[in-house]
């Protein structure tokens, strides 16, 4: 039997939306006619090109396919309050995991079979849950262009060159936002903020032979010695040029923020405004962002 999760009824995306991503979305909706783009013009393309891709070299998860793989999505959407999209396993040495939706369209993520060898069953889930939050709170009409308009870039130098100025920046500053939101939807799945901290431990220094070995404490205690290089002028301006072409916060950057997400007051009240106490193995069956 399952240990018993509280489903959270009703939850919606800006109730647990990170602060910075909010601030870095209003900074993004000053930026003309990128909606229209996504939809119109690389949204479809996309769309085409990566469904061909997961039908021809993926697994798709489903009852009969990998179900214990299928039973963890939708607990995680249960819990989440979302419809499940499709869920693809991809044989690949990276361990990645990575989401796409068009609004009106089937969404789908993908596990790297890389991610899924060295994460437990509840990690496993995180990560599934950190893609739903994509999901959940819309982020694919700015995720689209953050992953096509760098390839645009190296297909089209002279356009990519305009691109990189007055976009690139501005849509990386906003994913790394968005990813501390996506971590957000992986407490609320888990509710456990150790196992999202160990799927962020592992993705920092893991393999399925160090994984057993990884002591959270000490990569916890390592978090908090990040912290302090910003006592020094020095210290973050150095952190500022380490992440400013990143398109993810860095890994202890992350364990810190949703230890103290997990620890405040908004956490808890979330928690109590939304939940239904249900046990996760009687979950009704429903139906690119990297984590």
């Amino acid at each position: 039997m399952s240990l018993v999760k509280t489903a959270l009824i009703g939850l919606k995306a800006d109730s647990f939306r990170h602060p910075l991503d909010l601030e870095a979305t209003k900074t993004l909706k000053q930026i003309p006619g990128i909606d229209m783009m996504v939809r119109n013009w690389l949204g479809p393309m996309a769309e085409q090109v990566f469904y061909v891709e997961n039908i021809a070299a993926s697994v798709l998860v489903g009852e009969k396919q990998l179900p214990d793989l299928h039973n963890l999505l939708l607990d995680a959407c249960n819990i989440l309050d979302i419809e499940p999209p499709q869920l693809y396993v991809r044989q690949h040495p990276a361990p990645n995991a990575y989401t796409f939706a068009m609004r009106g369209k089937q969404p789908f993520v993908v596990l790297h079979t890389s991610l899924i060898d060295m994460l437990t069953p509840e990690e496993i889930q995180a990560v599934i849950a950190h893609e739903l939050g994509h999901l959940k709170c819309d982020h694919s009409v700015y995720l689209t262009p953050v992953n096509l308009l760098i390839l645009a870039a190296a297909i089209l130098p002279n356009v990519g060159a305009i691109l990189a100025q007055t976009l690139q920046a501005q849509l990386l500053e906003w994913v790394r936002c968005a990813e501390f939101t996506c971590d957000r939807a992986a407490l609320l799945a888990t509710q456990n903020p150790k196992v999202v901290m160990s799927v962020l431990m592992k993705l920092a220094g893991g393999s399925p032979t160090l994984a057993p070995q990884l002591n959270l404490d000490a990569f916890v205690a390592q978090a908090r010695a990040y912290d302090d290089i910003s006592n020094t002028e020095l210290g973050v301006m150095v952190k500022e040029a380490r992440t400013a072409q990143l398109s993810h916060p860095v890994p202890v950057l992350r364990a810190r923020e949703i230890d103290r997400w997990a620890s405040s007051t908004e956490y808890h009240i979330l928690m109590q405004n939304h939940g239904f106490k249900g046990e996760t193995e009687t979950a009704p069956k429903g139906g690119w962002r990297n984590w």
